[in-house]
């Protein structure tokens, strides 16, 4: 008899809080790790159409580190859907700008491009300084 393959049900996933201090990390190697435990993938029950993931709260994202030129060179674009809309601008004017959209972008487009990684993109709470309002959720400090 073959054994049958076990399935985690979304009802079965425990949901846990985690906090990490992305003060002098580099952007990617953090939101790699980070988007690891969105998905779930760090688990046994793992499984790749069942959002299995824990909710992360990265603090400190203005202090995120990019290596060489990237700074200055690094561009990010946004596009309204209309013609003549497209809008760049460049790292250090966007962390200057909004600090925590930096770490956003780099986990988005690291989770799966649907429904489930939306869902798995909501879990992620990002702030630009030291300060979080989940204390009551009781985060544990996520090694990286």
């Amino acid at each position: 008899m073959i054994p049958k393959t076990y399935s985690p049900k979304p009802a079965e996933v425990e949901r846990r809080w985690y906090v990490v201090d992305a003060a002098g990390m580099p952007l990617g190697r953090l939101c790699t790790r980070v988007a690891r435990v969105l998905t779930g993938k760090h688990r046994p029950i793992y499984a790749p159409h069942v959002d299995t993931g824990d909710f992360v709260i990265v603090l400190n994202a203005a202090k995120t580190v990019l290596s060489g030129t990237k700074e200055q060179d690094k561009m990010y674009y946004r596009h309204s859907g209309k013609p003549g809309t497209l809008r760049s601008e460049t790292a250090a004017r966007l962390r200057r700008r909004r600090p925590e959209r930096m770490v956003e972008l780099a986990v988005r487009g690291m989770l799966p491009k649907n429904r489930l990684g939306r869902r798995q993109l909501r879990k992620l709470k990002v702030y630009g300084g030291s300060e979080h309002p989940h204390e009551a959720q009781q985060p544990q400090p996520l090694e990286i």
